[in-house]
């Protein structure tokens, strides 16, 4: 897990920042002056920055320093907004005083928090944050005390969160990324380019869209890392709106799935029947409804899009849907399905054009023109990209222009 900085520290930085004087922020956050003045320097000296000019005027931030305390700020807005919905969730208060539990929570007990979240128990807590069992169980027990709700609950397989305490995990979660898009950019402001992407993809994107992309990039910021996860929508979704992905890259979903994301369509994608070169029907001039209906198929999940345009060919003329199927979300798999059979299946073009170009699948003449779809990319609403992200996003919307 991220090496995050000692909450109180953090808003300490960003009340110097707003005050320019560390005798000022000390009265705010309730820390000495020298406590203060060693948590600086030595936040200084793990990312390699200076965040401040030593002044007789005061301390004046750095370029560095700025955009450091826009995302402390940000981050302190995500965990306020947690404690805040999970203090309704437990005990319907609408308004609390969130600021007298901002100075008792510790970074420490938000790590142990999510680390059981993630983890189902506190052993496994534990082994991910590299700590005693008895120091997680400790940090959680006391955040649960600093808040007066119950975080943590037990049941047959080990503890799962609370509803009161799951708002406050995707806070923290969120409040992590914030740190570490601020760390980023104080980099980037220093000539350091070793930022790291998390792009989540869905099937169309890993052919066309994406690789051309990060290919490019990677020219221009050899140093940064891209991180690209593969998965159902669902899951990807959530670890989209938890801050352990960046971008989602692949077929939209309407109406939105949620309310705290936002989608930005990049080209439409049309889908085609798909056989072997040398498949009976090949030889065809036109394929009717009939020839559809009677054939085996690839078809990928259930509540899919792409299953759902499969469906809507025959349910749109009121036909039974053909029962011949195999499920497949792998594209190897369908291809080798293809390959070896009789079978047909419906996928993009922009997904096949390597099979098309070497001579292994062939489009059947089947007016496919209401199965389309809109590719894009999902992401937070409130997400602030950092501009490496920024750079990324604008060459994924120049490749997708392109398609």
């Amino acid at each position: 897990m991220l090496n995050i900085p000692n909450l109180r520290h953090l808003r300490a930085i960003s009340e110097v920042v707003n005050t320019g004087s560390i005798s000022k922020a000390s009265e705010v956050v309730f820390l000495s002056q020298p406590a203060i003045t060693q948590a600086i320097a030595k936040l200084e000296k793990n990312i390699h920055s200076e965040l401040f000019e030593r002044t007789t005027d005061g301390m004046k931030p750095t370029e560095q320093g700025e955009a450091f305390s826009f995302r402390i700020e940000r981050a302190l807005e995500y965990i306020s907004k947690g404690i805040t919905d999970s203090l309704k969730v437990a005990k319907g208060q609408r308004k609390s005083s969130v600021q007298r539990y901002l100075f008792n929570i510790t970074t420490t007990q938000l790590k142990a928090l999510i680390a059981v979240s993630n983890g189902k128990s506190f052993t496994e807590a534990s082994r991910i944050l590299e700590v005693s069992q008895s120091s997680v169980y400790r940090a959680s027990k006391d955040l649960e005390e600093i808040l007066g709700i119950t975080l943590f609950e037990k049941n047959s397989t080990g503890i799962t969160i609370s509803k009161a305490g799951s708002a406050l995990v995707m806070s923290s979660k969120l409040a992590f990324v914030e740190i570490k898009q601020g760390i980023e950019e104080v980099g980037l402001l220093s000539n350091r380019y070793n930022s790291v992407i998390t792009v989540g993809c869905l099937p169309l994107a890993r052919t066309c869209l994406l690789p051309n992309t990060i290919n490019e990039f990677s020219r221009k910021f050899p140093d940064c890392q891209i991180h690209v996860i593969d998965g159902p929508y669902q899951d990807l979704l959530n670890h989209l709106r938890h801050g352990e992905l960046d971008i989602l890259i692949g077929a939209l979903r309407f109406p939105s799935p949620s309310t705290d994301i936002r989608q930005e369509t990049l080209f439409q994608s049309h889908n085609k029947i798909l056989s072997r070169n040398d498949h009976p029907l090949s030889l065809k001039e036109q394929i009717t409804l009939d020839d559809l209906q009677g054939s085996s198929w690839v078809v990928s999940n259930v509540n899919t899009p792409g299953r759902r345009m499969f469906e809507d060919i025959f349910t749109s003329q009121e036909r039974d849907v053909p029962t011949r199927i195999v499920e497949a979300s792998s594209q190897m798999l369908v291809r080798e399905l293809l390959l070896g059979s009789d079978r047909l299946t419906i996928l993009s073009q922009h997904q096949i054009t390597r099979e098309l170009e070497e001579g292994h699948f062939t489009i059947l003449p089947f007016d496919c023109k209401k199965q389309s779809r809109p590719i894009g990319l999902t992401m937070r609403k409130n997400w602030f990209a950092t501009s490496v992200q920024n750079h990324f996003l604008t060459l994924l919307r120049e490749k997708g222009v392109q398609l």
